[in-house]
């Protein structure tokens, strides 16, 4: 689609206010108040008149929560239909969920089940793979307003104790606590300002990461620095600990550690940035006060510990292989110039790499769909693993000596199955298979590739039901991401599904910054290049248009954290483009995201304010600096969550102010604000449920369009 003439523009902006002038209707934004704050870039003046936004324990800051939250639910409560989608998405909801079961001790199966409608997931153990499943650990009980999550789960090797974590509010702050697994009673053991790491038994005990406690009431928004690796003994208080290892003239590192399965060695990964490589470090568990060894000391790649063998180390690596191979590490011959490629690089990127059952199996990405491959600890090819369709595969986790192993497949309208993996017989069985109410015959996926702005092929994915007639008027809903070298691969997503069901089309697009096609394709969406990301987004969203499948007035755009970023980018880009946008925990002040906890890691990814060659890239498409008076900007909802200490909630409190102050359209722009939640928003399956609602009845509402129109639930 072409960008529309100035006349043609006016003539849109006039027959959407005609179309859509009831949307507004009756709102009145809560008044910010505007301070005189102005920061001096390298000669620029950027005027931050919101700051006092960025102190969210305030009373003025709260006051105006609760504003935003009843101007919010008002508009909401007046939608017609958003009850019928919530007993839709009940009923979606109600089916057995069931997680990719692990194997721990002798003969012990862990996994986690909902029977459909619980708030968390419980966690199950049954010994042999005919045993009886018992309740192991219920999370519900946790606490009454079921905001206390559970986010880690780990067992000592010989079943003597078992470790479990939890988030309060969704915080990415963990606590940790030790339980007696013969008795099932809870230990004194009570562990704290634990962030960004697991617990890795070893013995009676396990070690960790924590980082110092934050200052009273800046828990929340503190920067996260000087995180250090600690053990600590079951049974002991955690002031007792032992530090194992810090680095004090690099205050931004971190360190995530992990035992192998034979407790032979400590592994650490040490990081620095969320898109810069890493290092490992390792240390001799059989050998008492031994050192901790820099294997690799220069984080110039990524660097993901597979396995061990004969002191031998087996490590997945971008090093001079943008799409990852499997190189072999003798640790008495460590230097780069004697790894020897056992898994070579290939030209589909080699996403992950598990050691089980004397064989290694590593999964590919080819074209954003799943590829898992079989291959001898030699790195001879031997066979393919058998996949139900194209979609996504996960798990394939174990021990070296495991015979077995277990994934999930999915894609976009086939539910998540649990399937058990026979390493020795190569033989795929179903292990758990949940059945959803809805028929997934009824619905096609296609795979297209579309051009960039600069030509370049982006894969996009697009679902909808069988048959149905491209009037190019179909509700249409658009996601991205593109950031960070994650990739978007098919998935079943229950939360589309009223898209699908009231002929609609779902479309996701594989976006560069993402890590579908390896580093490279990573790098060509990162700091000076993020532009690239916007562009491709917008030439998928005219690749829509253009194919029939929709129009301006119908199509909404969806984003979360990074690519809640990205919507904020493109409307202010485009807004003439999209009717409906959702920008979730959204990273909307290019310029001072580095300010607060985690965010410095992210200068990797795009750069700093701080720098005056990246501030210059980053003030042009910083979300909350690009809205401008006069744009026809579609209906925006922003969502945000009170706990949200990775994308501190000031981001979005200070975009939607400055969007309610500017924008004078005839669309609704919204702020919707959870509480006790955290950077994955909404918590628990009920929450969970009446966010969707709010987010499909925002976008059906301001599409015009009423779903389920002639049927009852």
């Amino acid at each position: 689609m072409k960008r529309l003439t100035p006349l043609a523009l006016l003539l849109f902006v006039v027959a959407v206010a005609l179309t859509h002038c009831g949307k507004r209707k009756g709102l009145k934004y809560p008044v910010a108040k505007k301070v005189d704050v102005v920061d001096d870039y390298f000669g620029t003046k950027v005027a931050d008149p919101y700051r006092w936004m960025e102190d969210i324990n305030s009373p003025e800051v709260k006051k105006w929560i609760e504003a935003e939250k009843k101007l919010t639910e008002t508009y909401f409560s007046k939608i017609p239909f958003r009850d019928k989608i919530r007993k839709r998405l009940r009923e979606l909801w109600n089916y057995e969920k069931y997680s990719v079961p692990w194997k721990v001790g002798e003969d012990y199966y862990v996994f986690q089940k909902n029977s459909g409608l619980q708030e968390q997931s419980v966690v199950y153990i049954q010994k042999g793979l005919g045993g009886e499943p018992r309740v192991l650990l219920d999370p519900n009980k946790f606490s009454r307003d079921n905001s206390v999550l559970l986010t880690g789960l780990s067992f000592s090797r010989d079943m003597k104790y078992y470790s479990y974590s939890i988030s309060r509010g969704g915080s990415d702050w963990r606590e940790v606590f030790v339980v007696d697994f013969k008795t099932g009673r809870p230990l004194p053991d009570h562990l704290k300002w634990i962030k960004f790491s697991g617990t890795a038994w070893y013995k009676d005990g396990f070690f960790y990461s924590r980082y110092p406690e934050p200052k009273k009431g800046q828990s929340l928004k503190e920067a996260n620095l000087y995180q250090k690796v600690y053990y600590h003994r079951a049974g002991t208080s955690q002031e007792e600990d032992e530090l194992v290892y810090q680095d004090r003239e690099h205050p931004r590192r971190g360190f995530s550690p992990y035992v192998t399965p034979d407790e032979k060695y400590l592994i650490i990964s040490v990081w620095e940035g969320a898109s810069t490589g890493n290092m490992l470090y390792y240390k001799d568990l059989t050998k008492e006060n031994s050192p901790v060894v820099k294997l690799i000391d220069m984080p110039d790649a990524h660097f993901n510990f597979v396995g061990e063998a004969d002191g031998k180390f087996y490590i997945l690596t971008d090093l001079n292989a943008p799409n990852y191979r499997l190189v072999k590490v003798d640790l008495k011959k460590p230097s780069r110039e004697n790894w020897k490629d056992v898994i070579p690089e290939s030209e589909d990127k080699l996403e992950n790499v598990s050691m089980v059952g004397g064989k290694f199996i590593a999964v590919y990405l080819k074209d954003a769909n799943s590829v898992p491959r079989v291959f001898t600890r030699e790195g001879r090819h031997l066979y393919d693993i058998s996949l139900p369709a194209i979609g996504t595969a996960y798990g394939f986790g174990g021990r070296p000596w495991d015979k077995e192993t277990f994934f999930v497949f999915t894609s976009f309208t086939y539910p998540p199955t649990v399937y058990r993996y026979d390493v020795e017989k190569n033989q795929v069985e179903v292990f758990k298979k949940s059945k959803v109410k809805f028929n997934p015959e009824d619905y096609e996926t296609r795979e297209v590739f579309y051009r960039s702005k600069d030509g370049t092929r982006v894969p996009l994915f697009i679902v909808h039901r069988k048959g149905l007639k491209l009037d190019g008027k179909r509700p249409t809903l658009l996601y991205g991401y593109g950031g960070f070298n994650i990739a978007l691969r098919p998935g079943f997503r229950l939360t589309m599904l009223p898209i699908l069901e009231n002929d609609g089309v779902y479309a996701m697009a594989c976006l560069r910054g993402g890590g579908e096609y390896g580093e490279k394709w990573h790098r060509a969406g990162m700091l000076e290049n993020k532009q690239n990301v916007f562009d491709d987004f917008i030439a998928a969203a005219e690749y829509l248009i253009r194919e029939g499948y929709t129009d301006p007035q119908h199509l909404a755009i969806f984003g979360g954290s990074n690519g809640g970023l990205l919507i904020g980018a493109v409307i202010n880009q485009r807004p003439e483009l999209f009717r409906v946008a959702v920008a979730a925990v959204g990273v909307m002040d290019m310029l001072r995201f580095q300010k607060f906890t985690i965010g410095w890691a992210w200068v990797s990814e795009y750069g700093s304010s701080d720098n005056p060659e990246q501030f210059k890239y980053l003030i042009k498409y910083s979300p909350l600096h690009n809205i401008k008076e006069g744009l026809p900007y579609p209906a925006v909802l922003v969502t945000t969550a009170d706990h949200d200490d990775r994308v501190f909630p000031a981001h979005s409190f200070k975009y939607i102010a400055t969007l309610q102050e500017k924008y004078k359209g005839p669309n609704p722009v919204l702020i919707r604000i959870e509480t006790k939640a955290g950077h994955g928003g909404a918590s628990g399956t009920t929450r969970l449920i009446n966010y969707y609602t709010d987010v499909l009845s925002f976008i059906f509402y301001n599409m015009g369009i009423e779903p389920y129109k002639n049927v009852e639930f």
